[in-house]
């Protein structure tokens, strides 16, 4: 009996035995990127160095303090550095196809492989109704031509005969007139009439200048400046200008070969810069600035600078080398509409140098001061 009784009690401590050598699932088992083959029993623990003494027999340790009572001073850790702990995974048998992009292992460890189209595999598309914007009119639109009188691009009496074209903006032909100065000027020494403007015909590039200045002293035309120009635009403001002058009035007639640029400078001053070569070497050249404040809409002050400068003195016309005259002016004017406006203002004009001199000679003064009253239009 007590044979039998030793006979029991060692094989339920072989079971227990057994039980404890399983492996324990290993938690991040999932993790992987590929499934484990079935576990491989390691080799059982050494028990020998156990107490058993106070477990009773065919009981298991709980999972709280029912181990209090075991000896674990001879217990060996798992080294997982040792590649002998447990035996590395058979890999022979297994089917590698199935491990391809989109394959995912099934409950069971077998690879089942998910078909995903390739991005950039298109030739298998169909894109014929992939249509974007344009293609044919849809049966039920309303007619383009309704609204037109029956009249079309070829037809009708827009349309261009033969194998003419619309003209852009930039191709018509248009022009202008604009009278900057037609003034009474009222002076100590006298009055006169001066007048001032320019007139242009062509195309946005390229026009047709006329430009004219003068002034009539006891009914007689005393000085007149003719300007005949070819302008070239070269900028959106700014215009050069290419052509001749004519000189007139009192003394001999003179032309001059003219150069020289007009535009609008920033801060909105209307600047004309004219360079000028005359029969015997002469030189001159001519500057003018106008400036256009407005007070109101229809109330505008407009200043005006200009200055002559000379080359070589021309005693028969009272001009000197150097700088000969200049004059400076505020006109103050009331737009009764944008094309038309009548002002009033004052005027300095100084001579200087050897011009100055001829002026004393002839008995004119060198400076004076004029009130004047004037109309300014343009069409």
């Amino acid at each position: 009996m007590q044979q039998f009784s030793a006979l029991a009690l060692g094989l339920a401590l072989s079971g227990a035995a057994t039980a404890w050598a399983q492996p324990a699932v290993d938690e991040h088992a999932g993790h992987h990127g590929a499934p484990s083959a079935a576990p491989v029993a390691s080799p059982a623990m050494p028990m020998s160095g156990m107490n058993h003494g106070n477990m009773a027999t065919g009981a298991m340790p709980d999972g709280g303090d029912g181990m209090a009572g075991m000896d674990h001073g001879d217990m060996k850790m798992h080294d997982a550095s040792d590649s002998t702990a447990a035996p590395a995974m058979p890999m022979s048998g297994m089917n590698h196809e199935a491990m391809k992009s989109g394959a995912k292992p099934d409950a069971d460890g077998s690879m089942k492989k998910t078909t995903t189209p390739a991005a950039s595999d298109m030739s298998g598309m169909d894109h014929g109704d992939m249509n974007m914007q344009g293609g044919r009119a849809p049966t039920d639109a309303r007619d383009p031509n309704a609204y037109s009188d029956g009249f079309t691009l070829d037809t009708g009496k827009y349309a261009l005969p033969g194998p003419e074209r619309l003209r852009l903006a930039d191709e018509h032909s248009f022009g202008s007139v604009l009278v900057d100065r037609l003034e009474r000027a009222y002076g100590r020494d006298g009055n006169a009439t001066s007048y001032e403007g320019q007139a242009w015909v062509g195309r946005t590039y390229d026009r047709l200048v006329l430009k004219a200045e003068g002034e009539y002293v006891g009914g007689r035309l005393e000085d007149a400046r003719t300007e005949v120009l070819w302008g070239h635009a070269i900028a959106s403001y700014w215009d050069t200008q290419l052509g001749v002058r004519f000189d007139s009035g009192e003394g001999p007639n003179r032309t001059w070969a003219a150069f020289g640029v007009q535009g609008l400078a920033p801060y909105w001053f209307e600047l004309d810069l004219t360079g000028y070569v005359g029969e015997e070497g002469r030189t001159a050249l001519r500057l003018s600035a106008e400036y256009e404040l407005l007070l109101t809409q229809r109330v505008v002050l407009q200043p005006r600078l200009e200055a002559n400068l000379y080359g070589k003195s021309d005693e028969a016309r009272g001009i000197g080398s150097g700088l000969s005259d200049a004059v400076a002016g505020l006109r103050l004017r009331y737009e009764l509409n944008r094309q038309f406006a009548p002002y009033i203002g004052v005027e300095w004009a100084s001579k200087f140098g050897q011009t100055a001199d001829l002026a004393n000679a002839e008995g004119k003064p060198r400076s004076e001061t004029l009130w004047v009253a004037g109309l300014r239009f343009w069409f």
